[in-house]
């Protein structure tokens, strides 16, 4: 599960994912029990938590149809499967720094080594598992610390793979330079999809892709079917794309640089908000008055007060297909978080 794995992850990543494309909605949610489950954070009108809501403060329904809540907790102590995503590509160069320190410190915090796991990857062109599932802080740290974006010194220089000088010429590429929507569903496939319990994608990056394999749907896709919430920081550098906006002179960088930070043409907040909405998770963004060490803060104390409903569908057997839920709170007042719908093979 570790050298090994990472291997695995690599050097099959083209071949797996080949066969996930042609694939026709093969492998889905845990229908098999017949029990759904969803997590939802629900917070006030100044966006503090609620913790001290019961069953009978909320109501569910899938596909239009009213549903029974059977399970009902609070869950500040379950166990929690974690993944770290973190771009390194070239536009971050300047903000890896400060993704390995931030994220040092909150998987320090918010990680119970004798219940929580996690696994750490970074992308750029290539995709790559720096440390598989593990409650050690030990094997975390050692993760973080191999954190850095093409070109950056201490890199191994093997040919410049995807443009960048330096590049590490790992053996699957996205033959540009961010495969974001790569990472979520190796991530979700490969890793999410085979536990069990709370599961959640921690995403710190601009939101713009380049070079991947598959598009933004089929990444929400793969989350959502791993029953798998992802949370969304986008943390950009205005000055990290030369000839759009990056350059200090000539007013280009406040004129030319689209919301988010974002590549031209993409819009790197309304990509992350979209993945994290229709997954359930929250979105962030980094800026000077919200720092990602506040952010990180924040996202511990959500993931450690969520509420877990659980129901049985009504829906007949022989449905197949993506169910959409809405779960509400009675009291109109209060905001509620939680994903929009999940996969059943039955």
């Amino acid at each position: 599960m570790n050298i090994s794995r990472r291997r695995f992850v690599l050097s099959s990543a083209a071949a797996f994912l080949a066969r996930r494309l042609k694939a026709q909605d093969e492998a889905t949610f845990s229908a098999g029990v017949n029990v759904v489950n969803v997590f939802a954070t629900v917070r006030d009108r100044q966006g503090k938590i609620v913790r001290n809501l019961t069953k009978d403060d909320f109501s569910l329904d899938e596909d239009g149809m009213p549903q029974t809540i059977r399970y009902f907790s609070q869950e500040t102590n379950l166990p929690l499967t974690l993944g770290l995503l973190v771009d390194t590509s070239g536009s971050q160069r300047r903000l890896v720094g400060q993704e390995r320190s931030a994220s040092y410190r909150f998987l320090d915090q918010v990680l119970r080594e004798d219940k929580d796991r996690a696994f750490v990857i970074h992308f750029d062109h290539d995709v790559e598992l720096l440390q598989d599932l593990t409650s050690s802080h030990r094997k975390l740290d050692a993760a973080l610390g191999e954190l850095e974006a093409p070109g950056q010194p201490g890199q191994r220089p093997q040919g410049g793979i995807g443009g960048y000088p330096g590049g590490r010429g790992r053996p699957w590429g996205g033959g540009g330079g961010t495969a974001l929507y790569d990472s979520i569903l190796l991530a979700s496939d490969e890793l999410m999809r085979k536990q069990s319990g709370r599961k959640a994608l921690i995403l710190l990056t601009d939101g713009v892709d380049v070079g991947s394999h598959v598009g933004l749907t089929r990444a929400i896709e793969s989350a959502q079917r791993a029953d798998t919430l992802v949370y969304s920081i986008l943390f950009a550098d205005p000055e990290g794309y030369p000839g759009f906006g990056g350059s200090r002179r000539g007013g280009r960088r406040r004129g030319n640089f689209p919301p988010g930070g974002s590549f031209p043409g993409v819009d790197g907040r309304k990509v992350l908000q979209r993945i994290s909405s229709q997954t359930g998770g929250g979105f962030f963004e980094v800026s000077t008055s919200k720092p990602i060490e506040n952010i990180y803060g924040q996202l511990q104390d959500e993931l450690r007060n969520q509420y877990s409903l659980g129901y049985t569908p009504d829906h007949p057997q022989g449905s197949p297909g993506y169910h959409r839920i809405h779960v509400a709170t009675k009291q109109t007042d209060l905001a509620l978080q939680a994903r929009d719908g999940y996969y059943s093979d039955r």
